[in-house]
């Protein structure tokens, strides 16, 4: 008899550990049960907004559920970061440039939030390199002749934030070539390209999604790419690399992250949906001739990604002294 109920109790135990174990899983077949929010950190019109809004839609198609973007600019994209870091709502998700979330923390002594464990990686949707651009009236048409004009002349150098990806990528082109500019800091891209354009600014390296559109109009020169390889779409245009500064590399990665106690079921949903919606032909082909390509990643890389980030920029940081005003 002690062993029946022994066994029953084993059972019954049994059950009710299947039954937890389902409860998360349940829960995902039932998510989203109200609208969701893509939280932009930066102002309207940068990459990470152009990705967000090309999405949005059939984000919304496939979930069933009403999909709004909303941007949250601030703090040098920390007031959206944190705001999503601290949603408990299970329907709030950050789009945001994932090297310039990894810089973060080597940038700023005190935040409100910790990225890596306030946050979940979901995956990455695109990777844009840096374009490095000047205005048309300056008299520059490659690296090493820019170089030597920031010797003579004052050059101001837009920068989206101080310390995103596109500045520390200026401050590594300006120690290894020893060039001399002054870094002007806004408060997103698209400001900071409205100011080059209007040569407020003279120089800029920006993500080619944003960037590339000014650029085939004629109200930016684009005088290096900062990938390891050309371009198709600037075929002509050689590499920073090419020009000098040797392996040198960096670009825009724009990814979607969720509160850190997101169920792993929902993070996994989202996974499969955003990897199928960005990899789609009318999605893709729209990013590709803008200068983007289309990468995605299981949440576990992203995780490797977003650590490996986070110690290769904080070099940078350090060496070129990077702390906000």
């Amino acid at each position: 008899m002690n062993t029946k109920r022994t066994t029953l109790a084993r059972l019954l135990a049994g059950c009710g550990l299947l039954a937890a174990a389902a409860l998360p899983v349940q829960a995902a077949d039932a998510w989203p049960n109200k609208p969701l929010k893509i939280i932009v950190p930066y102002p309207p019109g940068g990459s990470s907004d152009i990705i967000a809004r090309a999405i949005s839609q059939p984000l919304s198609e496939a979930l069933k559920t009403t999909v709004v973007v909303e941007n949250k600019p601030g703090a040098n994209g920390n007031t959206g970061t944190d705001f999503v870091a601290k949603a408990n709502d299970g329907h709030t998700l950050l789009l945001c440039d994932v090297g310039a979330l990894a810089i973060t923390a080597s940038v700023y002594s005190k935040l409100p939030f910790e990225p890596s464990k306030d946050l979940k990686g979901v995956t990455m949707l695109a990777y844009s390199p840096h374009l490095l651009v000047v205005h048309p009236s300056v008299p520059a048409n490659n690296l090493k002749e820019l170089v030597a004009l920031s010797k003579k002349d004052k050059l101001n150098f837009a920068v989206t934030a101080i310390g995103s990806a596109p500045h520390l990528a200026g401050v590594a082109v300006e120690k290894a070539t020893q060039a001399n500019w002054t870094y002007i800091p806004y408060k997103g891209g698209a400001q900071a390209i409205g100011d080059t354009v209007a040569g407020q600014t003279q120089v800029m390296m920006n993500g080619m999604l944003a960037t590339l559109p000014h650029v085939q109009s004629g109200k930016l020169k684009v005088l290096g790419v900062s990938k390891a390889t050309r371009v198709p779409l600037l075929a002509q245009v050689p590499t920073i690399a090419e020009q000098g500064v040797k392996g040198f590399e960096s670009g825009t990665w724009q990814g979607v992250l969720v509160p850190a106690g997101t169920p792993a079921p929902v993070i996994a949903k989202l996974n499969a949906e955003l990897t199928r919606i960005i990899r789609s032909p009318e999605v893709r082909e729209r990013l590709v001739s803008q200068g983007a390509e289309v990468y995605t990643m299981t949440p576990a890389e992203f995780s490797t990604f977003f650590e490996r980030e986070r110690k290769n920029w904080a070099g940078v940081v350090a060496q070129g002294g990077v702390r906000p005003e």
